[in-house]
């Protein structure tokens, strides 16, 4: 294994178990569920639960005037960047502007903003707010970041389903490693708890009645949720010149297209992300400790991914630990990857996987050690971190510990 290009020195999540990294940890590790009743918020749904944001308050974090240009998506996002800039200590000793770059994914962009305008156009006959394509595009996060840390150089959006926040946080790497930036927030934040996208997944058929049971017999589908999570990678050697913590270390990382079906997944293309993210990493299969699945609770994508995962893991002389951190946050969308990615990282530095929760049975389509006995203690040095999204976009980030 060569020596990491890039270390993680910051952490910041809103998420339903927690709008700061210390909740969400004590959340997380302690097995805690934030999946509960939504019909308050979104009435009339075949579905009645879901994982909101329910303690996210704009005017905690921003002026009136602001909370009027940004959507919910992007306050969220800048909440979640401001915690991680100032975990790497960057607020007191920022970096050239020009060598700090943001990327930010996202898969349903300004939602919230897009149903208000529709709702003036079509059922008030009114003009839309001004601020409504501001507020909307997908980059919208991203430039708010951006002015908020004076990050000067490569920022952008990424839009990419489910996998979006991956892919940021892949390109984000990618820009250090190329030479081209030393610091990069990276992440991924959707708001998805706008009743006509909520009636849209519906129509899809794919939302669970009950709750999310990723690996477990007598699953019924994913849950919604919601957040922000975002990271601060930065050139090795960075942190230890001025004494900043790393909380963990990016190994290597892989990618793939099924250019398949746009919404059923396939193994082979999980494997192939898997064995370039451990190719890229220069690391064996037996190094890994610990697998952060995607694990949507969804029929097909858990047989799909057990498929892969014990795959590339097979000959071990134990099988892999495997968790879902979406039956305890549920399904964050554009968001997902960057919160376990963050649960991931818990893990490596506490020495324990957090649980895979509301566990019925074994599936025989799904034989993989999912850890369904709430957190288990364990201590590992190199874990991964996958995410599928629809139209056949995979990938899967190979971390090791921090300090």
């Amino acid at each position: 294994m060569s020596a990491p290009k890039t270390e993680i020195t910051g952490r910041g999540v809103v998420s339903a178990l927690g709008s700061t990294i210390a909740d969400f940890e004590a959340a997380l590790l302690s097995g805690a569920c934030g999946i509960g009743d939504i019909s308050d918020i979104a009435p009339g749904l075949k579905f009645t639960n879901g994982a909101p944001v329910r303690d996210f308050d704009p005017a905690a974090h921003f002026d009136k005037q602001t909370q009027g240009h940004i959507d919910r998506y992007t306050q969220m996002a800048a909440v979640a960047a401001r915690q991680a800039w100032k975990e790497a200590g960057l607020d007191e000793n920022p970096p050239e502007p020009a060598r700090v770059g943001v990327v930010i994914g996202t898969a349903n962009t300004g939602i919230d903003a897009t149903a208000r305008a529709f709702r003036k156009i079509f059922i008030d006959e009114l003009r839309p707010s001004p601020f409504t394509i501001p507020q909307i595009m997908g980059s919208a996060p991203a430039s708010r970041v951006a002015r908020e840390l004076c990050a000067k150089g490569p920022v952008f959006g990424v839009t990419s389903a489910c996998a979006s926040a991956g892919h940021a946080m892949l390109v984000g790497e990618g820009l250090i490693r190329a030479g081209i930036i030393d610091v990069a927030v990276v992440g991924g934040t959707d708001s998805c708890f706008e009743l006509g996208l909520l009636k849209a997944w519906e129509a899809l058929r794919v939302v669970s009645s009950d709750t999310c049971r990723p690996f477990s017999l007598g699953r019924k589908g994913l849950i919604m949720g919601e957040g922000a999570g975002m990271l601060v990678l930065e050139r090795a050697g960075r942190a230890s010149a001025r004494k900043t913590r790393v909380f963990g270390r990016w190994l290597g990382s892989g990618m793939s297209s099924d250019a398949g079906d746009i919404v059923a997944p396939d193994p082979e293309g999980m494997k192939a992300a898997i064995r370039a993210g451990l190719a890229d990493a220069g690391i064996a299969p037996d190094a890994v400790g610990y697998v952060n699945a995607h694990g949507t609770g969804t029929a097909f994508n858990d047989k799909c991914e057990s498929a892969a995962v014990l795959d590339v893991f097979a000959g071990r002389s134990a099988p892999i630990p495997i968790s879902a951190t979406k039956s305890q946050v549920g399904h964050a969308m554009g968001a997902a990857g960057a919160i376990e990615t963050i649960a991931t990282l818990a893990a490596l530095n506490a020495g324990i996987l957090p649980p895979t929760l509301n566990f019925l049975e074994p599936d025989p389509d799904c034989p993989v050690d999912a850890v369904t006995e709430g957190p288990r203690p364990a201590k590992i040095d190199v874990a991964i971190k996958n995410s599928f999204a629809f139209g056949g976009l995979n990938l899967s980030i190979v971390l090791g510990r921090g300090d």
